[in-house]
């Protein structure tokens, strides 16, 4: 008799699990981040539901068996199969109402209020989705994502970390890594460009730098951070796939949660030096038009990068 579970991960990266935005934009970051609890399910047979755009980053994954992109055809597929457990993990109404169809013995994640027509909890999600809607909530979290991740599914989280299916093809040639862009969800997140040139002119003579190279191929991006030993990044997909590679990392940190990150000794966050009220805003585009980021200077990182990786 076959002993394997059949899980069903729904993550399109529509919504962020612990955001209230919702759009139709896929991000990857998070689509990366759920990859933790499949060391829960490492001995079942997983389904993944995903966006197109987010395969590449779960095709060679271990732990997943089937990768599904969503489109008409696999929602009537899955909608014809019975799975052991189901995890939605999308608040998006229509995909909530995806998952209250399908058969399953066990479900996480969101559902759909059916007289209201928005996203609520199943069993064990509740405290994720007062974070993600409720911005008083969410400021007073200090739990990091991944705890809380594994909160929903009634399973305590022992630092897991996220599952890098590419095994990048390139050697370490460069001192350190600027991971510049961010993704379109969240442009407030961006560090301005000219700080990172004054970094630069920090650090030219003392070490060798990259700046971070297309988004389009992601398996290019990651054989680009890993040719650096150490990775300066804003709050973006770099973020993760630096931690997922194991590489030290500075993290530029203003509009964002800093507690939904997990402690790790390779990792040190600079927030704005500015006090700010308003900090963290969880918001697309700054309201008061001068952005929390103009206040984290390239003189504290380039002390940050020596106590990383020393002098040269």
């Amino acid at each position: 008799m076959n002993s394997k579970k059949k899980i069903l991960i729904i993550k399109l990266g529509y919504s962020e699990t612990l955001d209230a935005e919702i759009g139709n934009k896929c991000s990857l970051g998070d689509v990366l981040r759920t990859t933790s609890i499949l060391h829960i399910y490492k001995n079942d047979k997983v389904t993944w539901l995903t966006d197109e755009s987010a395969v590449e980053l779960l095709e060679g994954n271990p732990y997943i068996d089937r990768i599904l992109s969503f489109n008409l055809i696999s929602t009537l597929q899955l909608l014809g199969e019975k799975f052991d457990i189901m995890i939605n993990l999308e608040k998006i109404p229509g995909i909530c109402a995806l998952a209250d169809k399908i058969d399953a013995w066990q479900k996480y994640g969101f559902r759909l209020d059916a007289n209201s027509g928005k996203a609520e909890a199943y069993e064990y999600s509740q405290a994720a989705l007062n974070i993600a809607t409720a911005e008083d909530e969410k400021k007073r979290n200090n739990k990091c994502w991944q705890k809380i991740l594994f909160e929903m599914l009634n399973k305590k989280w022992n630092n897991e970390n996220y599952i890098l299916s590419y095994k990048p093809k390139t050697k370490q040639t460069y001192d350190i890594g600027f991971n510049v862009y961010v993704g379109p969800k969240f442009p407030v997140k961006a560090w301005p460009l000219e700080n990172w040139k004054k970094l630069e002119e920090q650090l030219k003579n003392r070490y060798t730098i990259t700046y971070q190279e297309s988004l389009n191929d992601i398996n290019g991006y990651i054989d680009w951070l890993n040719k650096s030993r150490l990775i300066i990044t804003n709050d973006s997909l770099g973020l993760h796939l630096a931690v997922a590679l194991n590489k030290k990392v500075i993290a530029l940190i203003g509009p964002t949660s800093t507690t939904e990150i997990p402690t790790l000794p390779n990792v040190k966050i600079i927030k704005p030096s500015k006090d700010l009220s308003c900090i963290p805003c969880f918001k697309r585009y700054c309201k008061i038009g001068d952005s929390c980021m103009n206040y984290v200077s390239a003189y504290r990182v380039a002390k940050t990068i020596t106590k990383l990786i020393g002098k040269k």
